[in-house]
């Protein structure tokens, strides 16, 4: 039996000492990136590494799942494999022949709840972008492709894939630069 945690953060800034501080595990996979996909690749490792018998940490629900439906789904993956899931922040434990309706619940509660949180907190961002955009304090992120070096070329009669070669971008983004252009 293997004790393994798993710790993430959404942003490369922050920290993740703090999660699963102080518990004895073999193995741990910790990343830096939003629980809002699935296509997280030390989670992905994980679940891959895994066996019949091992003991899950997370810190938290919200570490593992930002919405319902990927919560539920992991916990049925992780205990489907013969594992305990154990998050620690909310002293909630899951294993595959548990029937606990209370659990169940509070699980779906908590999870709801962190889905909520989160809906709210994408809700005021847009909220301060559009006030600051307004009051012109928002210019938005700053441009990556030179729209100017491409409409160049393009007006040079190079063709379309070869400007991508030549600017290291993609052939999409040549194609909205000269359909911006007409």
């Amino acid at each position: 039996m293997a004790r393994v945690g798993y710790v993430r953060v959404s942003t490369l800034d922050q920290n993740t000492d703090r999660q699963l501080d102080g518990l004895q595990l073999d193995k741990v996979f910790s990343e830096k990136v939003s629980a809002r996909t699935m296509k997280r690749p030390k989670l992905t490792e994980m679940l891959e590494y895994i066996r019949e018998g091992d003991l899950v940490h997370v810190h938290d629900i919200s570490r593992l799942a930002r919405n319902i439906e990927d919560l539920h789904a992991l916990v049925r993956t992780i205990t489907g494999k013969g594992c305990t899931l154990r998050f620690e922040k909310e002293n909630l434990t899951f294993t595959a022949d548990q029937k606990d309706p209370f659990s169940q619940l509070l699980l779906s509660l908590l999870g709801a709840v962190y889905q909520f949180e989160r809906s709210i907190l994408l809700e005021r961002q847009r909220e301060g972008i559009e006030l600051a955009k307004k009051a012109g304090k928002y210019k938005g992120r700053p441009a990556t492709i030179d729209q100017h070096a491409i409409r160049k070329l393009l007006e040079e009669g190079v063709p379309f894939r070869k400007v991508a070669e030549r600017l290291g971008v993609s052939l999409s983004s040549v194609q909205r630069a000269s359909k911006a252009t007409a």
